[in-house]
């Protein structure tokens, strides 16, 4: 290129200031995609600030309300969180030979043993509901007491309220008895338990809270009320604040590289032409 028309080359106006640049079709194209994109983020923002905050708390000391069974689970279904921990009344028989020890349980830090059992629950469709009934020091008081309310299980129906927990899941022991459990789980207790044929389990267990046979009464208080302001949820919105802002910034960058760049080459044309 000769120096003639290198210096034609060179625009009139030069350089091109950063504005100049920015108002071209093709960055304010990319400009309303950064909207596009911003809004999104804006909107999945707003959703999760939304989830954050609990606007229609349970009010305190609703879980020391005694329900019925019926209205606050149903067998197969899981429990929601503002209902774990609620006291719930329910209407059973026990069922001979269901009384199961299960080791590893603390009351008051005193570590001990639970025994649970099968509660037979009046209507049309079979349905149980595993039971802590009581608590004990030793193994030897904890199973002299499954065998005598084995014993007294005549199939007599009774009301009972307890404190209705979720399962702990089973885990199976490393170091001792494959038969030994140390999780409170219907799950595991159904494997056990006799006449389950077409039978509905609850996923759930209740802490009975008059126990039975000569049993200690198991600690179990209401829970925690926790926070109205769910944080995790409050970091993801303003994660996505982030986000949003971050789009404008990545189109103001790219524009002025590309600024930058288009300023380099004309110097250079410059520096030619002269």
């Amino acid at each position: 290129m000769s120096e003639q028309d290198a210096a034609a080359s060179v625009p009139e106006h030069f350089p091109p200031t950063l504005r100049e640049v920015m108002v071209r079709p093709r960055w304010i194209a990319m400009l309303l995609l950064c909207l596009v994109v911003a809004g999104i983020f804006a909107w999945l923002g707003q959703w999760q600030l939304a989830r954050s905050i609990d606007t229609d708390p349970r009010e305190e000391g609703a879980t020391e309300q005694v329900l019925p069974l019926s209205d606050v689970v149903e067998p197969g279904s899981y429990l929601t969180d503002p209902l774990i921990g609620q006291r719930i009344a329910v209407t059973g028989a026990f069922v001979p030979g269901d009384f199961i020890v299960v080791s590893s349980r603390f009351n008051d830090r005193a570590e001990g043993y639970w025994v649970t059992g099968q509660l037979r629950i009046e209507g049309a469709t079979p349905a149980s509901i595993a039971v802590a009934v009581g608590w004990a020091e030793t193994r030897e008081e904890a199973d002299a007491a499954a065998a005598e309310l084995s014993a007294r299980a005549d199939g007599t129906v009774q009301e009972m309220t307890g404190r209705i927990i979720a399962d702990e899941g089973p885990v199976p022991p490393l170091d001792a008895d494959p038969w030994d459990l140390t999780r409170m789980s219907p799950a595991a207790l159904l494997s056990r338990w006799h006449d389950i044929d077409g039978l509905d389990v609850y996923r759930q267990f209740v802490v009975a809270d008059d126990p039975s046979g000569g049993l200690v009464d198991i600690h179990s208080p209401a829970p925690d009320a926790g926070s109205a302001v769910n944080w995790l949820n409050l970091f993801y919105a303003a994660e996505w604040a982030i986000f949003a802002g971050f789009a404008f910034y990545l189109w103001y960058r790219l524009a002025k590289d590309a600024w930058e760049r288009e300023v380099e080459e004309l110097e250079e044309l410059a520096d030619t032409a002269s």
